[in-house]
């Protein structure tokens, strides 16, 4: 049975890095930018939900209130950072971005302090269920069904909806989506609420798992979040979903076996360079470069 814990937790971070990974992959696919300050959105998203949920004992109020504001902090993110920036290079909304997120670390710093902030009643971070004699974190089940429920429903919504077909006309081609009347400023602001909802989702549920929001939360998971597009091929959402599965479990397991050497975020990043070594193109097959 340890082998199977070892694979829900693996399978819960898994989860967290593809809700994460999945809004960069979106913003890459649509404009072709590194997305940094999505690790920001990340962290906002775990900040509003435990004030939220300090000031009114409703957890439920604390996410529903971080995939509000999340969402438009997001758009704002494309209107006031990147629209006007993307006649240069891609590389100057990159800096912009990184800017950007380096100013939103500093303000969660000043605002609430280094240390951070917790949860005032967080009875589910050591609930488990006992699942064919398996036991599963509370907040674990919380991530895999959240996340399983997310990404149905973005495929329902790419694939059935008028709307997501558009979207994915966009972004496979701008010229003819735009030809057939589809706005693609429309289809970027859904793209950065979207984005910006899942990665609040992610962080709110890691701030409730780990009982703790600091300033750095989003630091170390935006990197591997970075590495899992590339893994999975830049703007692929299918390759990112793989790639950020794989690297969960790559990690759970590794600590078997080189932990004593390693701590998890290295023994991630060691894995996707080893991996990108042997597949250069992705774990899609669709080159990440």
């Amino acid at each position: 049975m340890y082998y199977v814990d070892l694979a829900v937790t693996g399978l819960s971070f898994g989860c967290m890095y593809a809700m994460m990974s999945v809004g960069l992959t979106l913003v890459y696919g649509l404009l072709r930018i590194l997305h940094i300050a999505h690790a920001a959105v990340f962290a906002l998203g775990a900040y509003v939900t435990v004030l939220v949920a300090n000031a009114t004992g409703s957890l439920a109020l604390g996410f529903l209130a971080a995939l509000a504001v999340t969402p438009l902090f997001g758009m704002a993110i494309y209107r006031l950072l990147y629209e006007p920036l993307l006649q240069y290079r891609p590389d100057v909304p990159m800096v912009a971005s990184v800017g950007l997120l380096i100013f939103m670390q500093d303000a969660f710093r000043i605002l609430f302090g280094e240390q951070g902030v917790t949860f005032k009643n967080n009875a589910l971070a050591f609930k488990t269920l006992d699942i064919g004699g398996v036991r599963v974190g509370v907040v674990q089940a919380a991530l895999i069904v959240a996340a399983a429920v997310v990404f149905v429903g973005l495929h329902v919504l790419t694939t059935r909806t008028r709307v997501g077909v558009g979207w994915r006309a966009t972004v496979s081609r701008p010229k003819i989506a735009a030809s057939f009347g589809i706005d693609p400023i429309r289809v970027r602001y859904l793209n950065f609420a979207l984005g910006s909802a899942l990665a609040a989702l992610a962080g709110g549920l890691v701030a409730l798992m780990d009982n703790l929001v600091d300033p750095a939360i989003g630091f170390v998971v935006s990197y591997k979040a970075l590495a899992i597009i590339v893994l999975g091929g830049l703007g692929n959402v299918r390759g990112t979903l793989l790639a950020s599965l794989a690297l969960g479990l790559v990690e759970s397991y590794g600590t078997i076996f080189i932990g004593q050497w390693l701590d998890r975020d290295a023994i991630a990043f060691l894995a996707v360079i080893a991996l990108l070594m042997i597949r250069p193109q992705g774990l899609a097959g669709v080159r990440a470069a």
